[in-house]
């Protein structure tokens, strides 16, 4: 039987590591020195430095989007769809800021990455995209491309946390509570601008 314990250390150790450093930075000896163990045990549980990588991202992946599925395909308005989106969203950055710089990075190395993880997630960017569509009609809401939507959205929630060192020193004297504190306002600010949007 599997050793769990061991294994559960390796992955904890290889998630902080590839987060930090992608998959080209990380090193199995690096990886091996955070959990504290010998590295022929990480070959010995994943055989190789891309598999364990492949369950690191997908396991990330999977938890990080696994809200927004459950979100866009509940029985809810489009309206409330964003505001539960939104919320889900940053609350989920903020319990993990390395996380969005992380999945774009390894996106931009292997795009056929994102598309087999939505694949097996059931994340499936068209049908969110119709999804949006439906909606829009249905509500009388925007007759914007509702690509504009998901993508100003997308913005507006991901850039503050990949680009933070810089505002965060810019426009806060590098002050982590004070950008922390603002994080936690552009939800209100966020959903009121989309709801704006999509209502003119």
């Amino acid at each position: 039987m599997m050793d769990k314990t061991t294994e559960e250390k390796i992955y904890d150790a290889a998630r902080r590591i590839f987060i930090l450093k992608g998959m080209d930075g990380a090193r199995m000896q690096e990886i091996a020195d955070e959990a504290g163990m010998n590295k022929a045990l990480l070959h010995y549980y994943f055989r190789s430095k891309e598999n364990l990588f492949k369950a690191v991202f997908k396991d990330t992946f999977t938890k990080f989007f696994i809200k927004v599925k459950d979100t866009l395909f509940s029985d809810i308005s489009a309206k409330e769809k964003l505001i539960a989106f939104i919320d889900n969203y940053i609350n989920l950055i903020q319990a993990n800021p390395y996380v969005p710089q992380f999945i774009i990075n390894e996106i931009n190395r292997d795009p056929q990455m994102l598309k087999t993880m939505m694949f097996e997630s059931e994340i499936e960017p068209q049908k969110i995209l119709e999804l949006f569509l439906s909606e829009v009609q249905r509500n009388n809401l925007s007759k914007l491309d509702p690509r504009h939507i998901v993508i100003s959205l997308l913005g507006m929630l991901i850039f503050p946390f990949i680009a933070r060192p810089l505002l965060q020193m810019v426009y806060f004297n590098d002050d982590q509570d004070a950008y922390n504190r603002f994080l936690s306002e552009r939800k209100e600010i966020v959903k009121n601008m989309i709801l704006k949007f999509i209502e003119e």
